[in-house]
């Protein structure tokens, strides 16, 4: 039996009720850190209907303005498009509970000696397959959602989800999927070639197939949407915020942490040693994997995955990466600038594979 090497990645819109909540959790990170260097934040969010929960360890001489943070993230994500008037501060606005104390002074005392701030495996990933260093079938989900994101349409709504299945053997795209929330007065056959159409281009900028099977709203009606159809956490959508879940994902998620968390510190520099080793031609793909012990500042290992694609003997590659990358926390974040970015832009639509972030470069 013949078989083939389909392989799907998905990623979801910044009005997915889970990436509210990061959308939410890194304001505070970036907020904190532009008035406090040294600010520690851990913070989770939940939201359900128009209730939201800000829980999580904050240390700092900063203190952040929740409500106008919160107002700002659904301002960029629409309010007519979160859900309704219930969203809108000119009438009746969210529900918030703040649930925020400073950080432990156990793990206060790792950190100010320089030790990751917890323990945990993180993993980079880089292919090139794509100008952006990441796997085609995700490239394309997630170029898809900004693409709808812009369209002026009055029918959509900000939740909705794509999914790309992708034959490794052919090059082309086998299933295009999209389920987008809507407006209540419309049907799905009524935007069914408009989405039809955004799939194309999508596909067409990555210079991939048209004659894939096109799937819109397969269960119907899409009006409920956002936190008031699900439940929305931090942390939850790791492999939209990673590599559509080709290559690895580490144990922890991302946003809502300054970078003394390794969490995220290094998970940024796995990409980054990932992304140097593709880009300087030592491999076609890599995948790196670091780890480490809370209140240690060197990594407990580090290993190199190049897939059989590797133009350089791996040992080589292996004692590169040893010997060009200061792996403490506080290297990771002197080197990245860590304390300096941005954090709003990679709260939605993907960690890596954008322009201007340190670790891509």
């Amino acid at each position: 039996m013949e078989t083939m090497k389909i392989i799907t990645c998905e990623q979801v819109s910044n009005g997915h009720p889970d990436k509210i909540c990061d959308q939410i959790a890194d304001p505070i990170v970036t907020d904190c850190l532009q008035h406090d260097k040294n600010s520690r934040v851990a913070i989770e969010c939940l939201i359900k209907d128009n209730h939201i929960i800000i829980a999580g360890e904050l240390t700092s001489t900063h203190k952040p303005d929740y409500r106008k943070l919160v107002y700002e993230v659904f301002e960029r994500i629409g309010f007519d498009k979160v859900g309704g008037m219930v969203f809108d501060p000119l009438y009746a606005g969210p529900d918030i509970g703040i649930l925020v104390k400073e950080q432990s002074a156990d793990i206060a005392l790792s950190v100010d000696k320089g030790g990751a701030g917890d323990q945990g495996m993180m993993y980079g990933y880089a292919t090139n397959e794509t100008a952006e260093l990441l796997p085609i079938p995700f490239v394309v989900a997630t170029r898809f959602l900004e693409i709808l994101k812009n369209h002026p349409s009055k029918m959509f709504r900000a939740d909705a989800k794509a999914q790309v299945s992708f034959d490794y053997d052919t090059g082309k795209i086998t299933t295009f999927l999209c389920s987008v929330q809507h407006s209540p007065d419309v049907e799905p056959s009524d935007f069914r070639h408009i989405i039809e159409a955004l799939m194309v281009i999508a596909a067409t900028e990555n210079g991939l197939n048209t004659d894939f099977e096109k799937l819109v709203n397969p269960t119907g009606r899409f009006v409920i949407g956002g936190s008031f159809a699900d439940c929305g956490v931090t942390g939850r959508k790791l492999a939209c915020d990673t590599y559509g879940g080709i290559g690895h994902i580490g144990g922890g998620a991302m946003s809502g942490k300054d970078p003394s968390k390794v969490d995220r510190s290094g998970a940024y520099m796995a990409r980054k040693i990932a992304v140097d080793i593709v880009r300087g031609g030592y491999a076609d793909k890599a995948e790196v994997q670091i780890a480490y012990a809370i209140g240690v500042a060197q990594p407990v290992s580090v290993y190199v995955e190049t897939f059989g694609t590797e133009h350089q003997d791996r040992r080589f590659i292996e004692q590169y990466v040893l010997e060009s990358y200061d792996l403490t926390p506080k290297g990771i974040i002197t080197s990245l600038g860590l304390l300096d970015v941005d954090y709003n832009k990679v709260s939605a639509y993907g960690h890596f594979g954008k322009k201007g972030l340190p670790w891509e470069s």
